[in-house]
């Protein structure tokens, strides 16, 4: 370990969803700090991808199918993670659907409970399966720990049609600054991070409508949408000794969109 506050040698991280868009972004420059990084997905030759990618940064790195929208598969794949690199120092919990309709009135029941069971119910057992494992070591000398929520502009803005999916993300927010408060005796912070119009495969069919990225591109300060790429420096940040004082905060990524 050098005097670098930023090299993340002798580090594990698990990043959920970790397998494409910012999941993988995150990862891979993990990965190029000095983390091990394990991701879960729930696709095969996904997850084989983005493993070839992390080790050819020099990262150990493995993955695991899990569906966090199931609590036993969570338990099951973070016990797998343990196995295989020992501790967890750092979650991204990252993985999330969309949840586009047409109106409010035309969100089933169905459909809203999809989206809240991987947006927010994965979120939720995954960061209890940390959490638990957290206070363990804590009690054998060993504290410390960071949870970064990957939440959403649309848990801040009006998001018209996407009210399933605003709620998932304004619950992570609330539920990061419980976190922050309650854990922070265990040296944990908690922090959630807010992209903004992001080119992911989850964005793609929307960006290929030539009127709603016209409007929106034009709102963006930066002049471009988001990239995955975007994301890799607060990803290292948060996961590092530099971050030690700062938790309970949402952190807007978004190339000034918000603020404009």
């Amino acid at each position: 370990m050098t005097d670098n506050q930023f090299d993340l040698t002798g580090k594990v991280a698990l990043v959920t969803g970790g397998n494409g868009g910012i999941g993988l972004g995150m990862a891979e420059a993990l990965a190029k700090a000095g983390a091990d990084v394990a991701i879960w997905g729930t696709n095969p030759e996904k997850n084989a991808a983005a493993i070839e990618t992390l080790k050819g940064h020099g990262a150990k790195a493995a993955s695991f199918i899990c569906n966090v929208a199931n609590e036993s598969a969570i338990a099951d794949a973070f016990g797998a993670t343990l196995e295989a690199f020992g501790r967890v120092d750092g979650c991204i919990a990252n993985a999330g659907v969309s949840g586009w309709s047409k109106s409010f009135l035309d969100i089933s029941a169905e459909e809203w409970r999809r989206v809240l069971s991987v947006n927010l119910d994965g979120v939720f057992f995954t960061y209890q399966a940390m959490l638990r494992h957290v206070v363990e070591r804590a009690a054998h000398g060993d504290p410390g720990g960071r949870l970064v929520g990957i939440s959403s502009l649309a848990s801040k803005s009006g998001a018209a049609c996407n009210e399933h999916y605003a709620a998932t993300k304004g619950a992570l927010n609330a539920m990061t600054y419980a976190l922050s408060v309650e854990y922070a005796r265990y040296g944990v912070t908690a922090n959630a991070v807010l992209p903004g119009w992001i080119e992911t495969d989850m964005t793609e069919n929307l960006f290929a409508n030539e009127r709603f990225a016209g409007a929106v591109q034009s709102r963006i300060p930066a002049r471009r949408w988001g990239a995955p790429d975007d994301f890799g420096g607060i990803a290292v940040y948060l996961m590092s000794d530099a971050s030690a004082y700062h938790t309970g905060q949402c952190i807007m990524i978004d190339g000034g969109y918000w603020r404009y």
